[in-house]
């Protein structure tokens, strides 16, 4: 079970965060599959958006490693 707490260091959000975006963007790729044009176009668009939320969270966890 997950859960956040008062005390779950940032690292470990934000590393929870990446993986949750991560999967979440290998389902919508996957499903995209299974759907007609307009469809897979707009799944896969939101596929997009996940990957870059993605890589705002990887950025924000290289620059935590910088600064620490």
């Amino acid at each position: 079970m997950y859960a956040v707490t008062a005390d779950t260091k940032n690292e470990e959000l934000l590393a929870d965060a990446s993986e949750t975006l991560a999967s979440a963007k290998t389902i919508a790729q996957d499903i995209s599959s299974l759907l007609p044009a307009p469809q897979r176009r707009a799944l896969l668009g939101v596929a997009q958006l996940i990957m870059l939320g993605e890589m705002a969270v990887n950025r924000m966890m290289d620059n935590l490693e910088v600064a620490g």
